[in-house]
C-alpha cells in the first residue's frame, strides 16, 4: 500500500467532486434564468386610465353584497369550481405607473394590485348583433 499514491489518488476524487459541485450550481442557475425568462415573457401588461371598468381577483376574499369579508377555511358560501373569483365591477380613479391602481367601489375607494385586475367589458359597448336562422333549409 504506498500511502502517496493513495494520497494523490484521494486529491483527485475530491477535485472531481468539485467540479461536480460546480457543474450542478451552473445547471441551477440556467434553469432558474430560464423559468424567469419564461415566467416574465408570459406576464401581461395592463394599462388602465381613469374611468375604466375593472373587475378584482379575490384569491382569499369573500364578497357578500358591499361587504367583504376575510376568506375563512371551515366556512365557504360557494365552494368549488362554481364560486367565482373576480368581483366587481369597479371604476377605476387613478392609476400608479408603478402598478398600483385606486378603485372606486360600494364602500368607498381603495388601491390594489393592478396584476390583480382586468378589464370589464359591458354589454352595452356591443353595437351589431347577428341574428342566424336555425330552421332546416328548404330546396326547390
Amino acid at each position: 500500500m504506498d500511502l502517496k499514491l493513495a494520497g494523490e489518488k484521494r486529491l483527485l476524487q475530491l477535485n472531481e467532486l468539485e467540479e461536480f459541485r460546480l457543474d450542478a450550481y451552473e445547471n441551477a442557475q440556467i434553469y432558474k434564468e430560464k423559468t424567469k425568462k419564461w415566467h416574465d415573457k408570459h406576464i401581461l401588461k395592463r394599462e388602465f386610465v381613469s374611468g375604466d371598468k375593472v373587475l378584482l381577483f379575490n384569491s382569499r376574499l369573500i364578497v357578500s353584497g358591499d361587504k367583504v369579508l376575510l376568506f375563512n377555511s371551515r366556512l365557504k358560501l360557494f365552494p368549488g369550481k362554481l364560486r367565482s373569483r373576480w368581483s366587481g365591477p369597479y371604476e377605476v380613479v387613478h392609476a400608479y405607473p408603478s402598478g398600483a391602481v385606486v378603485i372606486r367601489g360600494k364602500n368607498g375607494d381603495f388601491t390594489a394590485n393592478g396584476q390583480r385586475l382586468k378589464h370589464y367589458h359591458d354589454d352595452t359597448k356591443i353595437e351589431a348583433k347577428v341574428a342566424i336562422s336555425l330552421c332546416s333549409p328548404t330546396y326547390t
